[in-house]
C-alpha cells in the first residue's frame, strides 16, 4: 500500500508513535481476546506471531493482551478481505499507537478503502483483458 497524500498518524520525533497515555493494561487472556473478536484462541496467537497485536507475558507466562487486541483483529480480519497479508496488517498496525483513537482508526480506514480501490481498479483491468478475445495464454499475469 502507498502512503501518498494521505494524513498520517500521530507520530512524535523520529517516527515513533506519540503516545499521550500509558499503554493500556495488558489483562485478556487469549480465551477472553478469542470470544471477543469472535475467532478461535489459535487464530489470536496467529496474529500475535505476525505483530498485528502484542501480548505481555504474566508471571506464569501466559500471554496477557489490552483491551484493543480484539478490534485490532477485528480490523484485520476486514483488511484480510480486502486482500491484505497479514504482514501488510502488522506493518499498517506499526503505524497506529498503543491505545488508537477514533482519528488513528479513521486514517486506518481510508487506507483500506484505497487500497481495495486499487484493487478493484486492477481487476476491472483484468476483466476487460480478459474479454479482449486474445488468447487467455497471450496475456501477462504481471503483478501491478
Amino acid at each position: 500500500m502507498s502512503a501518498g497524500s494521505e494524513p498520517e498518524l500521530r507520530t512524535a520525533a523520529m517516527g515513533q508513535p506519540n503516545i499521550t497515555s500509558h499503554a493500556p493494561a495488558a489483562t485478556l487472556t487469549v480465551g477472553e481476546v478469542a470470544a471477543s473478536s469472535g475467532v478461535a484462541p489459535s487464530a489470536v496467537r496467529f496474529y500475535e506471531r505476525y505483530g498485528v497485536i502484542h501480548a505481555a507475558r504474566d508471571r506464569g507466562n501466559h500471554r496477557r493482551f489490552d483491551e484493543h487486541a480484539a478490534c485490532r483483529i477485528a480490523v484485520a480480519k476486514v483488511a484480510q478481505q480486502v486482500g491484505l497479508t497479514v504482514r501488510e496488517i502488522a506493518e499498517l498496525f506499526e503505524l497506529l499507537p498503543p491505545a488508537p483513537s477514533p482519528v488513528d482508526w479513521e486514517i486506518v480506514g481510508g487506507r483500506l478503502v484505497a487500497e481495495a480501490e486499487r484493487r478493484v481498479a486492477d481487476l476491472r483491468q483484468r476483466l476487460g483483458e480478459l474479454g479482449s478475445g486474445d488468447k487467455l495464454c497471450d496475456l501477462r499475469g504481471e503483478e501491478r
